[in-house]
């Protein structure tokens, strides 16, 4: 192991959604360290971002990338800093920056400034994704107020861009359980339980059927930018009165706000309306342009607040001043590259829908198709079971027809031996009394027998009859059927 190697300094930097780590060297720059993290992400709509440390003193500050200005008076009209005191270094050393001493030093990629707005500015898929989770830790954790209303929204967008479309099968109830998607003090404020939020945030879901991830997050931080403490870095001050006030600096200018409220601002001071920006130890001035209105002056509880302060009018002026400008080629190229990226994804989402479409269509068919052989199995055991039945029904009819002519024969039977018994008894002028007597008797019960087999012989005939009808019905409807099945 050579002397270079046991010198370097171990580097973590945490992004919104990684951890990167570096091993640097003890001349390494804040431009350098910033280079390659930048160049590890691909990200390079570079201008909104920084890297935070903790100073030796416990507070929460900004790396130098450029220069190390201590100057004390900035004009941002003229676009350029007075004074002098400047450190000889244009990029300083990322140890000479008063970085807490920890083993590995630690950063965190943060956005620094914010876009006016995100729909205009944001190029990059890498830099929408990091403003958003941004954005949605930073409401969460209510570092910026937002209504519950609003965050029951916002919550349905960050849902959209966690699963992407609603389905049922798989978005049981309970599966946001584990998921952190309100501000608690929406959910105190609101005595619902989980399921109860759950099913508010599902019905805005509902709604984004179809929306990709990114549009989701450009939607959420659509909605976001709205807030009143979006992009807002907050100082605390104090006017010549002492009164406690604070100080708001974003992208479109200044504002003051009293200390019980963030969110309306007092007095606004557009960068447009600013003519200068200074500063002496711990006392801060505002110029207007209106030399007729009377300075602003304030006063920060340290000597580093003001340096933090002036950097961050410096940066967010430059921003402000650069996007009332024509593009520069760099960004020109950059948003087609973005165009090209997303039609080239649009082409393949389409592509990908049109498959899924074409699956979807093949299992449909073959549903379809499954159904209709259910449909036809069943039909033939129909048509087996209606014509066994019409072959037990012709079963029957002849087994009736049979039993109807054996009535039949033995309805003749008995008529012949009672017309012979009629003849016998229109003979019987020479027969005894008792003799005629008898005879009398078996006629009438001839008679009678004659008249019960004839009562069978007639109701065999009926129930044939209605068999025959029957069976004729039955086959009709199977040949129906059966020109119907194969046609």
């Amino acid at each position: 192991m050579n002397n270079l190697s046991l010198l370097q300094l171990n580097v973590r930097v945490t992004t919104m959604d990684a951890e990167l780590e570096f091993a640097i060297q003890p001349n390494t720059t804040g431009k350098q360290l910033f280079d390659q993290v930048v160049k590890t992400i691909g990200l390079r709509e570079i201008w909104f971002f920084g890297l935070q440390y903790v100073d030796s003193k416990g507070f929460s500050t900004w790396l130098k990338l450029n220069k190390k200005v201590r100057t004390v008076h900035w004009n941002p009209h003229r676009y350029k800093c007075t004074g002098y005191d400047l450190i000889l270094s244009v990029y300083p050393q990322v140890q000479s920056q008063d970085v807490k001493k920890e083993t590995p030093l630690q950063f965190k990629f943060r956005a620094k400034f914010f876009p006016e707005d995100v729909a205009e500015e944001i190029i990059q898929d890498i830099t929408l994704r990091l403003f958003y989770l941004q954005v949605k830790n930073a409401i969460l954790s209510d570092e910026i107020y937002c209504p519950p209303e609003t965050s029951v929204l916002l919550a349905s967008y960050a849902v959209q861009a966690k699963y992407l479309d609603y389905n049922e099968e798989q978005h049981t109830p309970g599966f946001l359980a584990q998921d952190r998607l309100l501000p608690q003090r929406v959910m105190d404020q609101h005595k619902l339980d989980r399921k109860q939020w759950e099913e508010r945030i599902t019905t805005w879901y509902h709604e984004h059927k179809g929306m990709q991830r990114e549009d989701a997050m450009m939607e959420y931080l659509k909605l976001g930018q709205d807030l009143e403490m979006y992009g807002v870095n907050y100082f605390d001050i104090k006017n010549k009165k002492g009164t406690e006030l604070w100080l708001g600096v974003d992208a479109l200018g200044l504002n003051i706000y009293e200390k019980d409220d963030q969110l309306t601002p007092k007095i606004g001071f557009p960068w447009s309306e600013i003519r200068n920006i200074s500063f002496n130890d711990r006392k801060f001035v505002i110029k207007p342009i209106d030399k007729k209105a009377p300075d602003f002056v304030f006063f920060a509880p340290r000597l580093r607040i003001n340096k933090r302060i002036l950097a961050l009018c410096m940066g967010n002026h430059e921003l402000y001043m650069r996007r009332r400008k024509a593009d520069t080629i760099e960004v020109q190229q950059m948003k087609a590259q973005a165009r090209e990226e997303k039609l080239a994804k649009q082409q393949e989402r389409e592509k990908l829908a049109r498959e899924v479409a074409l699956r979807q269509h093949a299992e449909r068919k073959q549903k379809e198709y499954e159904e209709q052989l259910k449909h036809m199995s069943e039909e033939m055991a129909e048509r087996q079971r209606e014509l066994l039945e019409a072959q037990e029904t012709i079963r029957k009819l002849e087994e009736q027809l049979r039993q109807l002519q054996a009535a039949k024969d033995e309805l003749e039977k008995q008529q012949n031996e009672l017309q012979e018994m009629m003849i016998r008894l229109e003979q019987s002028k020479e027969m005894e009394a008792a003799e005629k007597l008898k005879l009398e008797e078996e006629i009438r019960a001839k008679q009678e027998e004659v008249l019960k087999i004839q009562e069978a012989v007639n109701l065999k005939d009926e129930e044939t009859r209605r068999l025959q009808v029957n069976t004729v019905i039955l086959w009709t409807l199977l040949l129906a059927d059966s020109i119907s099945y194969w046609r």
